[in-house]
């Protein structure tokens, strides 16, 4: 087929824009080919780009040649149409697509580009085809419509963050791409050096110490959307590279950085078209969610839990076979008090993997609790439908160590353990029932992190956060007598499950900056090695500052509905860290490393 060059042609309007008050006039439309059908003197073609799609109908009686020309076309050639807009009549009304009230009758064809065949059709069925094809060819798959609205819906969003924080008076600043190590749990993504060869910058996993400086440099209010990496195992809400909203305030009170990213995120609920959360939102220590859900994330629109060992008697958890040492937790699942003997052992299967006990026994039936335990421990029982809020059609949880576990201090481990199979319990049975709306944003804070935690491996305690979140002024005395029971003033921003950012105030004194990583095993000159540049710049009048990281790409997925960010993220790297359109990563050549002065030595491969 003979191929048109663009010339002059000048579009009219996009695809997804003429309405029946248009009829009448002539325009220009330019897209791909999405589908076509064939009535024989009547050709009908759906034109599509990003606005829509637009049907083009070309008739053999009126002009032979144009008709012929459209019989040649392919799925997902580029074309050019010249046309009059036509008001279908009432029968052919499409109420499907927006602009299902008219059509174009097609006066002139130009055929821009022609295409191969795809391997995959173009349409949100596409999502059945397997992830590797579709990220391999990226460029087709992000052609598809819900792939455009979520990248048009990350740019209304990205947008709605800078005029919001404009707003409330913060300046968006820069940070550097290529900077100093200086590790903080994961990896750094390392860039060589051509002019001082064998020293390296790395790729930043976040700007902390940048926009600490700017606080220092009288800044106040900073903000940035800015892209972060880390060199680390990837899941479904992790990449290698990702986009945080970054945001530091000079002379702060925690509630006061809870009322401007509260704000913020009620923003971008309403502009992503959902009702705007209840605000305030509730607060939770970290102890507090711990014990309620087992779970520093917790989705609220599952019961919490609720400690029950008071319910019994004494010896009574022994016969049960739970240990008495340790908190006994009951939960409901709603509505699912009708689950079959088998999907109750599936429950008490995977608290068993997680090494707790679990009994699934309890269902509350029109005349009150049912099932064998409700038989023998009555009194028992009662009360534990009480503690849960169970009501009629409920099933009721046990989830405890089984006997005879250890018992070690600030342990949560059999709080994890039931906080498990109630989200399993919750998100494989409640959830057809309503329970896991997408569109029921549940937010909350946590707050009150321990400041640090106990890393087996190296035997030493680690920062939970980062070493520049500042401890509770009522912990200080504990730093060196008991590091475990210390909390930071550190807070996470939680929506149903997911962790959207984490902050804290920050340390802005250099006598503490260095009592906190002396306590984290670095000496002096270790410290001075890595920060030193931070430590003096502490020192020239500091203010109180702090501020929180909310992860851009993880509120864009929720607000889109996905579960993978990987549908978020125009081009995103697979869970082996590759780029399959571009095939990166990729070998150097020989020429490349010498002028580095790097030299390859080959490893075994785990």
């Amino acid at each position: 087929m003979t191929l048109d060059f663009v010339g002059n042609l000048r579009r009219t309007h996009d695809c997804g824009e003429l309405r029946k008050q248009n009829a009448g006039q002539s325009v220009l439309l330019m897209g791909w080919l999405d589908r076509s059908r064939d009535h024989g003197s009547l050709i009908f073609l759906e034109l599509r780009d990003r606005g829509g799609l637009t049907q083009v109908v070309f008739n053999r009686d009126r002009n032979a040649a144009v008709h012929a020309r459209a019989a040649e076309l392919s799925r997902e050639f580029v074309v050019a149409v010249r046309g009059t807009v036509l008001e279908r009549t009432p029968e052919n009304v499409n109420p499907k697509l927006p602009t299902g009230e008219i059509e174009v009758a097609a006066e002139e064809l130009f055929v821009l580009n022609d295409a191969k065949t795809p391997p995959f059709t173009i349409d949100d069925e596409t999502a059945l085809t397997a992830e590797e094809t579709r990220l391999r060819f990226r460029y087709l798959d992000l052609r598809r419509p819900r792939m455009q609205r979520n990248i048009a819906l990350r740019h209304k969003l990205a947008l709605a963050v800078r005029q919001y924080m404009n707003a409330q008076g913060f300046y968006e600043i820069e940070t550097p791409f290529m900077t100093r190590s200086t590790p903080e749990g994961a990896r750094d993504y390392l860039v060589p050096s051509r002019v001082n060869q064998g020293s390296f910058y790395a790729l930043p996993q976040s700007p902390q110490i940048f926009k600490q400086i700017l606080m220092i440099s009288g800044f106040d209010k900073y903000f940035q959307i800015v892209r972060c990496f880390r060199d680390e195992d990837f899941r479904a809400d992790r990449q290698a590279e990702f986009t945080q909203i970054d945001v530091e305030m000079s002379f702060p009170q925690r509630e006061t950085i809870y009322g401007v990213m509260e704000g913020l995120v009620t923003k971008l609920v309403h502009e992503a078209g959902y009702a705007e959360p209840h605000r305030p939102f509730p607060h939770f220590s970290y102890d507090d969610v711990m014990r309620r859900y087992g779970i520093d994330k917790p989705d609220l629109r599952l019961p919490a839990m609720a400690t029950v060992n008071d319910c019994f008697a004494a010896g009574d958890l022994d016969k049960l076979k739970f240990s008495a040492e340790h908190a006994l937790l009951a939960f409901r699942v709603p509505k699912c008090g009708d689950l079959s003997r088998k999907e109750r052992e599936e429950l008490q299967a995977f608290a068993t993997e997680r090494n707790a006990r679990a009994l699934v026994d309890i269902r509350i039936g029109a005349e009150g609790p049912e099932g064998s335990l409700a038989k023998s421990y009555p009194d028992a029982v009662k009360n534990i439908v009480e503690a849960t809020g169970a009501e009629s059609g409920d099933l009721i949880a046990l989830c405890g160590a089984p006997a005879g576990a250890a018992v070690k201090r600030h342990d949560y481990s059999t709080h994890v353990a039931a906080g498990a199979v109630r989200l399993h319990a919750g998100q494989k049975y409640s959830a057809k029932h309503g329970l896991l709306n997408p569109e029921d944003f549940r937010f909350l804070w946590v707050t009150d992190f321990p400041m640090y935690e106990w890393n087996e491996e190296e035997k030493r305690w680690d920062a939970m956060h980062h070493p520049f979140t500042s401890p509770h002024e009522q912990d200080m005395d504990k730093l060196e007598s008991d590091p475990g029971a210390v909390r930071a003033l550190a807070y996470d921003m939680v929506l149903n499950g997911t962790e959207l950012g984490s902050g804290s105030i920050r340390i802005h004194r250099q006598d503490v900056q260095a009592r906190i990583f002396r306590s984290l095993g670095m000496t002096d000159e270790e410290a001075r090695q890595r920060f030193g540049f931070f430590l003096d710049a502490l020192q020239y009048g500091t203010p109180p500052h702090g501020g929180i990281a909310l992860g851009f790409d993880r509120i864009v997925m929720l607000l889109a509905q996905e579960t993978s960010l990987r549908d978020v993220i125009p081009f995103p790297k697979t869970a082996r860290a590759v780029d399959l359109m571009t095939d990166a990563p990729t070998p150097v050549s020989e020429t490349q490393l010498r002028d580095l002065g790097i030299g390859l030595r080959k490893t075994e491969k785990k």
